[in-house]
């Protein structure tokens, strides 16, 4: 992906390209922005493998293609989102289907994703 500049317009145009991926099910395209050590904490994670916490980019696409690569694609609805550049974190509101969650994505400098947690509710 390269430098993702830190600023507010460039997290609304990754939020697109996020919400893009996700709604293709386009699992590689959304790993490609974590940085290496990444670490994703989910209930469904916990639910599908006995741990909350996914570490490393690769399992994290080992666990997602595990838990969404049956789907061909997803009606995924941002809701609403926030960045705070102090200290480089993305929240993301979103619905799917009557699912509703917030997610936190904290970036690296060079504008990966090093750590995200997502959390779900009505």
């Amino acid at each position: 992906m390269g430098e993702l500049p830190m600023d507010r317009a460039s997290m609304g145009r990754f939020v697109e390209t996020w919400c893009a991926n996700w709604c293709k099910v386009d699992i590689d395209a959304v790993v490609s922005h974590f940085a290496e050590n990444a670490e994703m904490r989910s209930p469904l994670a916990l639910k599908l493998t006995g741990s909350p916490m996914v570490a490393g980019a690769e399992n994290i696409r080992t666990y997602w293609r595990q838990a969404y690569g049956h789907i061909a694609s997803a009606d995924l609805k941002i809701l609403n989102w926030s960045w705070d550049e102090t200290i480089s974190r993305l929240t993301v509101w979103w619905q799917l289907g009557e699912a509703r969650a917030s997610e936190f994505m904290d970036f690296d400098s060079a504008g990966r994703v090093v750590r995200s947690e997502a959390f779900y509710g009505k």
